[in-house]
């Protein structure tokens, strides 16, 4: 009969089956029927109606080959009343595709199951000889999503629980500072400033925590200030207090009588209380200036002028030499600040000078301003007894004293160059202490230049 179709047909329709989905393969055997000769399109199809097909998948795929009329001439499903064999299929959206020459595919419900069919059109030599219709049932397909999506709930819910245990842990972690910090304030509020937050950690919590203990270090200190700052006013004016009481008490006894002792014993009295009205405008002064209400009258002041005559004043008082050395020729010196206030300045550093330098001894007092300079600098040297380097980071404080015996025979209060200080920087200065002891002191301060 010449050429037998078969084998070209059958190597076709397995070649396509490979190449649309590598893991299906079509083994179909001749049982040497007669071909029909007058298959449409002249390609001869009746043969597989006895072919046995073996679909090398895992999954239940119902195979069946269409000719190129839509006709079914195969059904895997042959011995099931629902195969369709011999029915004409080219009312179905996917032949009508796979008639056009195009693989389709399409999911939908049949029975109860999600299904897949996917069609693939077979083409000898650019002619389509027929069409292979795969149906799958997508169980596997919809357990594996059922199981992924069971697992992805467990998975979801042991999340929301492991998030739930983090969260509070870290919300503890937050919260137990900060009420530690609530607590250690209300017992600061309540005056109890002996409140220290401990510092696990260096990160804004950390440093809300050490600030807040650094604020109650210094309210500690800023207390004890006070405290000592109310002891040593009471000690001062206890002291002429007691000391004009007695004179008085002595006077009414009957030293009255005794014209020469009234006489010293009053001016004593005048003596204490007049020591009394510097110490009480001193405190007055320092009031004004940690308020902030001290009225500056800012204007030019010439600084040289203002300086000869402190010396001159102070030179009266006391028998020691002063002597001011301008280092600058030009003339004057102006410096931007209240005159008052400067005289004051310059009167208790020389005053200090004085009193903590032996008779004999020489007291300069150096003014300066360096080529350039926005700034006017005053020197006030003497060559006393120095100042003990213990006690070096301490002058200025109120009521300190360095020689606490002889201050205090001199009559000094230790306020003189807290007052010094406190005015400079009101006035935008800078002063500053060198010294060394049993060589001598060196205060410098430094004022704003017009």
């Amino acid at each position: 009969r010449g050429e037998d179709p078969q084998p070209t047909t059958q190597a076709s329709v397995t070649n396509a089956i490979q190449q649309q989905s590598p893991n299906l393969y079509l083994q179909t055997e001749n049982l040497g029927l007669p071909a029909d000769e007058s298959a449409p399109g002249g390609v001869e199809l009746g043969y597989l109606s006895d072919v046995s097909l073996q679909l090398g998948t895992q999954l239940a795929t119902r195979i069946r080959i269409l000719d190129s009329t839509g006709t079914v001439v195969l059904d895997s499903l042959a011995s099931s009343p629902d195969n369709l064999l011999g029915y004409n299929l080219t009312h179905e959206a996917l032949v009508i595709k796979a008639l056009a020459g195009q693989s389709a595919s399409r999911t939908h419900t049949e029975d109860g199951r999600r299904m897949m069919d996917v069609i693939l059109p077979v083409e000898q030599d650019g002619r389509l000889i027929g069409m292979i219709y795969l149906s799958q049932p997508l169980d596997d397909v919809t357990a594996v999503l059922d199981d992924l999506r069971y697992r992805l709930m467990i998975s979801m819910a042991v999340t929301a629980v492991m998030s739930g245990l983090i969260g509070l842990i870290l919300s503890q972690a937050i919260t137990r500072p900060i009420r530690r910090l609530t607590r250690a304030a209300s017992a600061v509020a309540q005056g109890n400033l002996e409140q220290e937050v401990p510092i696990h950690s260096r990160d804004e919590l950390g440093t809300l925590s050490r600030a807040f203990n650094n604020m109650t270090a210094r309210l500690g200190e800023a207390r004890q200030m006070q405290i000592n700052f109310v002891a040593n006013v009471s000690h001062e004016l206890r002291t002429p207090l007691t000391s004009i009481k007695g004179f008085i008490e002595t006077l009414r006894g009957g030293a009255v009588d005794d014209l020469g002792v009234r006489d010293t014993f009053l001016a004593t009295v005048e003596t204490e209380t007049d020591r009394l009205i510097r110490l009480v405008n001193d405190l007055l002064l320092l009031s004004h200036l940690d308020s902030e209400v001290l009225t500056l009258r800012r204007e030019p002041v010439n600084l040289a002028e203002l300086v000869a005559q402190k010396i001159d004043q102070c030179g009266m008082q006391y028998s020691q030499r002063f002597v001011m050395e301008p280092r600058v020729n030009e003339s004057p010196l102006l410096a931007w600040g209240d005159r008052d206030r400067i005289a004051q300045i310059v009167f208790n550093l020389l005053d200090n000078a004085a009193k903590y330098s032996p008779p004999e001894s020489l007291v300069s007092v150096t003014i300066d301003r360096g080529p350039g300079s926005d700034e006017i600098t005053v020197q006030v040297q003497d060559h006393g007894i120095g100042i003990p380097a213990k006690d070096l980071p301490y002058m200025g404080q109120r009521f300190y004293r360095a020689d606490k015996a002889r201050a205090r025979a001199h009559g000094g209060s230790g306020l003189g160059l807290a007052i010094a200080q406190s005015l400079v920087q009101a006035q935008s200065g800078r002063l500053w202490i060198v010294s060394q002891e049993g060589a001598g002191t060196t205060v410098s301060f430094t004022l704003p230049s017009v």
